[in-house]
């Protein structure tokens, strides 16, 4: 007997991080958002949506997503917390067609999007432990709960969905390895391993991540996981066209 494989359409992801929009920025970023809608499928932006975490430049940046066509998947950045607004620049952002995610997940064309802004304190036995001061102690369970979060959003689309490919987006790096490129002496702030364990865990096809402008673009885990750092400037140095980065699932 024949078998016949019947092959499956891929979803394009096109990921980015580190847009920085600003409030000059009216009309700068439609022709890019047109054409990653040409494109991809779907719309990763890993963070940093604002230079400053100014609500103008969220509505800016409101604006200017009328013009991409595709489903939009984002998590804010540390700038986007500079003026702690970040829950009033999620609320502007937020609409049918864009989903800013801070512990949550979402499913888009079969896929399971889980994200959050990640925190630092270092990678692998440089970690930063909770231990000594109260301020370390706080530093370091900051980045413990975003780890939880993260968890919690993939254990969703783990019990609610079967067979579902698993993609993480998150602002800080969850390895070193794509942080590389930076001085050494501020990989601590850069991201944190503690993301690692839920990402092995729960066999995640891909993370993308921003914020090292001048790391590496592709790392993995420990488990295989690839890892991509999508910062719009690592994507423009490498010359990527149109500064953005075409992931097939």
């Amino acid at each position: 007997m024949e078998i016949i494989e019947i092959e499956t359409k891929k979803v394009r992801i096109a990921a980015v991080g580190d847009i920085h929009v600003k409030e000059t920025d009216q009309g700068k970023w439609i022709e890019y958002f047109r054409t990653i809608s040409r494109q991809a499928d779907i719309l990763v932006i890993a963070g940093d949506l604002t230079d400053t975490g100014h609500l103008h430049e969220a509505e800016v940046l409101k604006e200017e997503l009328k013009s991409c066509t595709i489903p939009v998947v984002a998590v804010l950045g540390n700038h986007d917390f500079e003026r702690d607004q970040q829950k009033a620049i999620k609320k502007i952002l937020e609409s049918d067609q864009v989903s800013i995610l801070d512990g949550e997940a979402v499913v888009v064309n079969d896929i399971g999007f889980a994200g959050v802004k990640g925190f630092g304190g270092g990678f692998d036995r440089y970690m930063l432990s909770m231990f000594g001061e109260q301020g370390i102690k706080n530093f370091v369970q900051e980045a413990v709960d975003e780890a939880l979060k993260l968890d919690r959003a993939l254990a969703h689309l783990e019990n609610s969905y079967d067979n579902l490919k698993k993609v993480v987006v998150t602002h800080f790096a969850p390895i070193k390895e794509t942080v590389v490129g930076e001085p050494p002496e501020i990989f601590p702030y850069l991201g944190s391993s503690r993301l690692v364990e839920p990402i092995n865990r729960r066999q995640v096809e891909v993370v993308f991540h921003g914020h090292a402008h001048v790391g590496t673009l592709e790392g993995e885990t420990s488990a295989g996981v690839k890892v991509f750092n999508v910062a719009k400037p690592i994507l423009h140095k490498a010359g990527f066209p149109g500064d953005f980065y075409i992931y097939e699932v």
